[in-house]
This record gives C-alpha cells, sequence and structure tokens, in this order.
C-alpha cells in the first residue's frame, strides 16, 4: 500500500496484518477506546478523516459509530517508534458516548493492583 506523503510507513506485519488504534479525546485527554486497524481501515482512516477498524470477530471493517453517529474524527494521528502501534486524538461527534455499553469511554472497568514496597 502506498504512504501518504511524509508520513510513516507502519508495519502491519508484526501482529499478521493487524496494529492496535488507541483513540483520545482531543480535548479531555481522556483515552476511549483500542481497536485494530489493518492496511484497509488505515487508508480509509486516512481517507475519511474519521476512525476507521478492523472488527476481528466480524472479520470485516467498521467505522466507529456509523450506526449510533458516535463517529471519531482524527483531530491528529501518530505512530509509536516501532511504527506499529498508532494514535488517534479525535472529535466524538454525536452524543459523545464511545462504549457500546453506553459510556462515554471503555476503559470503565477499575483493576485492584497490589504493589510491594
Amino acid at each position: 500500500m502506498d504512504a501518504v506523503q511524509g508520513a510513516p510507513t507502519i508495519d502491519f506485519a508484526k501482529m499478521d496484518g493487524l496494529v492496535p488504534g488507541i483513540v483520545q479525546d482531543a480535548k479531555s485527554g481522556e483515552m476511549l477506546m483500542l481497536g485494530f486497524l489493518n492496511e484497509v481501515s488505515y487508508q480509509k482512516t486516512l481517507e475519511s478523516g474519521f476512525v476507521t477498524f478492523w472488527s476481528r470477530t466480524r472479520q470485516k471493517l467498521w467505522m466507529k459509530g456509523e450506526t449510533s453517529g458516535n463517529r471519531l474524527r482524527v483531530i491528529s494521528a501518530a505512530t509509536d517508534c516501532d511504527n506499529d502501534a498508532l494514535l488517534f486524538t479525535v472529535e466524538v461527534e454525536g452524543d459523545g458516548l464511545v462504549c457500546h455499553e453506553g459510556t462515554v469511554s471503555c476503559f470503565t472497568k477499575p483493576i485492584t493492583v497490589t504493589t510491594s514496597k
């Protein structure tokens, strides 16, 4: 797949054609969700300006919010130092509830971590 002029080449080979895509609210900085992208969904994201993922369970492309109206409009995008993970800062359209469980963020289930001193 052709790279966007001046953009780094994303390494889709490490995870069998997928890279994790972290979605962060551009205004609040809150982490909203994590999804996976393949080369086609990455290209669609770049072309449309809305985050498009690859659904591992349904084995098809899906634009987050295409049915709910809570689309993720990309404000900025970056990759990590290994070019194998993506970070999208977004503006959420609609009512702002990104999670399918009706919450703003998918990260709502606390885990207790015991640390040794």
